[in-house]
């Protein structure tokens, strides 16, 4: 007996525009593409986006690329600029920085690299780890592109992106129209579902009209209009492990030179984002409203600034977590409809373009099959999971005692798939991996080492090295990733030669 013809998904809507709304269009327009399916986004004028999410990581230019946006075009339209990582203030303790860069530290994938140097520093050698990276030395000269003349070293340098998140969801917007998306105005009043099996089956609208659909994906932010209002999924808190629960978010003008990285400032109650795009500098202060009020918040931010405030600050409330279930029946939620975990390493577009790559590797017909939506939970729910290790790793790490959030973020237990990792690392410096790891050992070497996380052990067999051999050989990588740092182009200077940006008036000012 032949098996029975797929019954293809005829219809999809997406329910809220913003990033999420519009990476989800722009993609069921670009890989549903044969005519076969109608792809309709509704938005309400009244619903804000958070719009917030300006840092992003390297992923998000093979979303880009799979588009086929072409990277300048972007940028201008966005006011982009590039990141080569993250600098952190004031996290270890006060006083003390570090950056985690992108790309892979060192001129070659030796991945003993962080062995040798903790090697020599047991020897009394003062250099830091960062210094063995090719995007450090580049971003401190406040340049990007990469090294002239640096032949093989691809992996050693890679770079995302800062832009204003609504200008992307406008230029997705525009993309996605062009591609037949149909946008609807309007708010969602009532949601139908299927008596025999509680599939969503209708929308209605406040004036009346009623939407069908296949498959519905809920992008309507923290409400989770479908995924939870409707369909009861569940949601698991975890502020318990990641007590920040507000956020004060400001634009200010822009002042000095146009910085090619994120930096991240620890405060007494939580920490400040700068993001510097061509046209203006994002900010936003992260915090416990246990330990401080949104008045205080927003007081601290403003006497924070680089320059002056081009809006009045807003004030997010949040609940960091993820829901139990991301795919449930004919409806998967993407972005903060399916969790949040606060911005510190710029990974919630990155949850985005995550989700909506299951989704299409595991695509359905109208079957709906069970063992495709318990798969997408299980690699979705995974990442998130592993993800919220990362970011809790910043709090743990700490050595501050000026603050009860930290003294608490100290001592908290932890999460045994963190614990894990963090006793290997100790042990020898041996950093786990796992198949649902989103950041590599490079990325966790960074924050371990950065925030003076130190192992017990060495490597046994870099202990063996030679030592005059083992500083001659770091010496001569720390030469040559200076030398082709010194090659770069200036930010600013690329930027105004490549995808400067023309004058705009950006969304909210």
């Amino acid at each position: 007996m032949s098996p029975t013809a797929p019954q293809r998904i005829r219809s999809v809507i997406i329910v809220g525009g913003g990033t999420a709304g519009w990476m989800s269009a722009a993609t069921c327009a670009h890989r549903l593409n044969d005519g076969s399916c109608t792809i309709t986004l509704i938005e309400s004028p009244e619903i804000g986006t958070i719009g917030v999410g300006e840092a992003t990581i390297p992923t998000i230019r093979l979303f880009n690329q799979s588009l086929g946006i072409d990277e300048n075009d972007f940028l201008r339209a966005t006011q982009g600029t590039f990141k080569l990582g993250i600098e952190f203030q004031d996290w270890a303790r006060i006083g003390h920085r570090y950056m985690h860069p992108f790309g892979i530290p060192g001129l070659s994938m030796e991945a003993a690299i962080h062995q040798r140097w903790l090697q020599l520093r047991r020897q009394g050698d003062t250099s830091a780890f960062e210094d063995y990276s090719l995007n450090v030395e580049i971003a401190r000269l406040n340049r990007v592109g990469q090294a002239a003349g640096s032949g093989g070293l691809g992996l050693m340098y890679g770079y995302a992106y800062h832009f204003d998140a609504g200008l992307y969801a406008a230029y997705l917007r525009r993309y996605s129209e062009a591609r037949g998306v149909r946008r609807v105005e309007g708010k969602i009043v009532d949601v139908s579902l299927r008596a025999a099996d509680g599939f969503i089956e209708s929308l209605q609208l406040e004036d009346g009209r009623r939407l069908e659909a296949d498959l519905f994906i809920d992008c309507s932010g923290f409400r989770g209009v479908l995924i939870e209002q409707a369909l009861k999924s569940g949601y698991e808190d975890w502020t318990h492990w990641l007590p920040c629960d507000r956020a004060v978010a400001v634009p200010c003008e822009s002042a000095d030179a146009l910085t090619p990285y994120t930096r991240s400032t620890a405060r007494a109650a939580g920490w400040q984002w700068r993001i510097p795009l061509q046209h203006r500098i994002g900010n936003g202060y992260v915090f416990c409203s246990r330990h401080i009020s949104d008045d205080e918040a927003t007081a601290t931010l403003l006497a924070n600034l680089d320059g002056k405030p081009l809006a009045e600050p807003r004030v997010l409330r949040f609940v960091t977590g993820r829901r139990r279930s991301i795919w449930n029946r004919n409806c998967v939620a993407i972005g903060l409809a399916a969790g949040f975990l606060e911005p510190l390493e710029s990974t919630s577009i990155h949850l985005i373009q995550k989700s909506i790559t299951h989704l299409f590797n595991l695509f359905p017909d109208r079957g709906f099959s069970p063992v495709l939506i318990e798969e997408f939970n299980r690699l979705a729910l995974a990442e998130y999971d592993h993800i919220r290790d990362f970011v809790m790793l910043h709090y743990k790490a700490n050595a501050r005692d000026d603050a009860p959030l930290w003294r608490y973020c100290r001592e908290m237990p932890i999460p045994e798939s963190l614990a894990w990792r963090l006793a290997n690392f100790r042990n020898s410096g041996r950093v786990l991996r796992y198949p649902a790891d989103l950041f590599a050992a490079p990325n966790w070497l960074a924050v371990l080492l950065g925030q003076e996380v130190w192992p017990e052990n060495g490597d046994p067999l870099v202990t063996r090295h030679d030592p005059a051999r083992l500083r001659a050989e770091m010496q001569e990588i720390r030469t040559t990733i200076q030398r082709l740092a010194q090659s770069a182009i200036p930010h600013q200077e690329f930027i105004a030669r490549h995808c400067r940006a023309p004058s705009v008036t950006a969304p909210g000012q």
